[in-house]
C-alpha cells in the first residue's frame, strides 16, 4: 500500500499564511519600523530613545497576547471558531500596518500606537494558524509540515523585502518623490500582501470542530478553562519541562530577532547593509529551515534544535565583539540559518507532546509562554537601554536564557513515534 503524501494542498495552503504573515514578521518588525522609528519618527531624539520605545512597546503588545492568547483559544476550540479568530486578527493586523504608511515625521505616539495594534492582531492570529497543524497532518509529519511552513514563511518575507529594499534604493523607478514616500508604499504593501496570501487559508484548510459548548457566559468559561487548562498540563510532565525550557530559549530567539536592526544602528551601520544582512539571511533561512524539516524528520527534533540553540550561543559572542559591517553580515547568515528551524521544530515537538482532542486550548497556553518569553526580552533591552548606552551588555543575558533551554528540553521524554524517526526506523 503506498505511503500517503506529506504535501497535500491542505499543507501548501496552510504554510502560505506563513508566507502571508512573514511580511510583517521581517519586513516591519525587523526592518522597517525600528529603521523608521530612529530616523524618521524620532529623528531628534537618539539612539537609546529609540531602543527605549521600540523595548516597551513590544513589551506591551507581548503582554496583551500573552493574557488573550488561552482565552481565545479556549473560546475557539468550543465553538469551532479558530479560523473565523484567525482571520479577525489578520486583518487587524494588516489594516494597522497599511495605517503605518500615514504616520507623518515626529509622530512617534502614533506610530507606537498602529504598531501595537498590528503587532497583537499578528501573535493573535498565530495561535490558531499554530492549532491549524493537526487538521492539516497527521503526527508523525508535524516537524516537516511545520518547518515547511516556516521556510515558505522566509521566501515569501524574503521576496517582499527585496521589493522593499529596491523601492528604496530607487524610489523613482515606481514613480516614488523620495525614500520617505518608499517607506509608506513599503507599510502599504505589506498590509495588502497579508491579506491576499490569508485568502486560500480559508478555502482549503480544514478545521475539526470540537463537541463542547459555551455556555452564555464565555469569557468566565474561559477563565475556568483556562484554570482547567493549567491543571491539565501540570498532569503532563513532559509538557511541562519543554515548556519551561522553550520559555527560556525562545525569549533570547525573540530578543535577537527585534533589537538586530536597531543594534546595528546603534552600531554606526548604514540603513542599507542593515536591510541588505536581513534580507540574505531570510534567503538563506528558506533552505536551511527546509534542510531542518528534512533532518529532523529523520533523526528528530529534539537534536535539530540543540545545533539552533549552541549556533545562537555563538552568534551572541560574536555580535559582542563586533566592530565592523561584514561581521554583521555573518551573524546575519548564522541566525538565518538556524532561526526557522528552532520555531518551527519548537512547534512541532509541542504539538507530538499534547493530547489532540484540545488543540487551541493547548497552543493556547503554548502561545502564551511564547509571549511571556516575549515580554521578558523586550523588558530587559529597554532596561539595558536606560542603564547604560552600550547596547552590548544585552547580550550577555542572553547566553544563559540558551544553555539553560537546552539543558530542560534534554530532560523531555518523545514519545515512541518521534525516537523511532531518531533510530532510522
Amino acid at each position: 500500500m503506498p505511503k500517503p503524501k506529506i504535501i497535500t494542498r491542505k499543507v501548501v495552503t496552510w504554510a502560505l499564511y506563513d508566507w502571508a504573515n512573514s511580511a510583517f514578521a521581517l519586513s516591519v518588525l525587523a526592518v522597517l519600523f525600528p529603521l523608521v522609528l530612529g530616523n524618521y519618527w524620532g529623528v531628534d531624539d537618539g539612539g537609546s530613545a529609540a531602543t527605549i520605545r521600540l523595548g516597551w512597546i513590544t513589551f506591551a503588545a507581548s503582554l496583551i497576547v500573552f493574557v488573550l492568547a488561552p482565552v481565545l483559544g479556549t473560546i475557539a476550540d468550543a465553538g469551532g471558531y479558530r479560523k473565523r479568530f484567525l482571520v479577525f486578527f489578520a486583518i487587524t493586523g494588516a489594516a494597522a500596518t497599511a495605517g503605518l504608511g500615514f504616520v507623518g515625521q515626529g509622530h512617534w505616539p502614533v506610530a507606537l500606537g498602529l504598531y501595537m495594534m498590528a503587532s497583537v492582531g499578528y501573535y493573535s492570529s498565530i495561535v490558531f494558524y499554530d492549532s491549524l497543524l493537526i487538521d492539516v497532518t497527521e503526527a508523525r509529519n508535524f516537524s516537516f509540515v511545520s518547518t515547511l511552513g516556516f521556510s515558505v514563511g522566509y521566501l515569501g518575507g524574503a521576496a517582499l523585502l527585496a521589493l522593499h529594499l529596491w523601492m528604496l534604493k530607487a524610489p523613482q523607478s515606481f514613480g516614488l518623490e523620495s525614500t520617505t514616500e518608499a517607506f509608506s508604499y513599503a507599510f502599504f504593501s505589506v498590509g495588502v500582501w497579508w491579506l491576499v496570501f490569508l485568502l486560500p487559508l480559508l478555502f482549503f484548510v480544514p478545521e475539526t470542530h470540537s463537541s463542547t459548548e459555551v455556555n452564555s457566559h464565555p469569557v468566565r468559561a474561559a477563565y475556568e478553562e483556562l484554570r482547567s487548562t493549567f491543571r491539565k498540563i501540570s498532569h503532563y510532565r513532559n509538557v511541562m519541562i519543554f515548556l519551561s525550557g522553550y520559555w527560556l530559549y525562545i525569549g533570547g530567539v525573540f530578543t535577537v530577532i527585534f533589537m538586530a536592526v536597531n543594534y546595528g544602528q546603534r552600531l554606526g551601520f548604514k540603513d542599507s547593509d542593515l536591510v541588505m544582512a536581513l534580507l540574505i539571511a531570510n534567503f538563506v533561512g528558506f533552505p536551511a529551515t527546509m534542510m531542518y524539516g528534512f533532518l529532523a524528520h529523520r533523526f528528530g527534533a529534539k537534536k535539530g534544535l540543540y545545533v539552533a540553540l549552541l549556533a545562537y550561543v555563538g552568534a551572541c559572542l560574536w555580535a559582542i565583539q563586533m566592530t565592523e559591517v561584514r561581521e554583521f553580515y555573518i551573524m546575519s547568515v548564522i541566525i538565518g540559518m538556524v532561526q526557522g528551524g528552532v520555531q518551527g521544530l519548537s512547534r512541532s515537538v509541542y504539538a507530538t507532546l499534547i493530547p489532540a482532542e484540545q488543540p487551541g486550548e493547548f497552543f493556547g497556553f503554548y502561545s502564551m509562554t511564547t509571549k511571556f518569553a516575549h515580554v521578558l526580552g523586550p523588558a530587559m533591552v529597554a532596561i539595558a537601554a536606560m542603564l547604560s548606552d552600550d547596547p552590548k551588555w544585552v547580550l550577555l543575558a542572553l547566553m544563559p536564557m540558551f544553555l539553560a533551554g537546552a539543558f530542560l528540553l534534554a530532560l523531555v521524554r518523545m514519545p515512541a513515534i518521534e525516537r523511532s524517526m531518531e533510530v532510522g526506523d
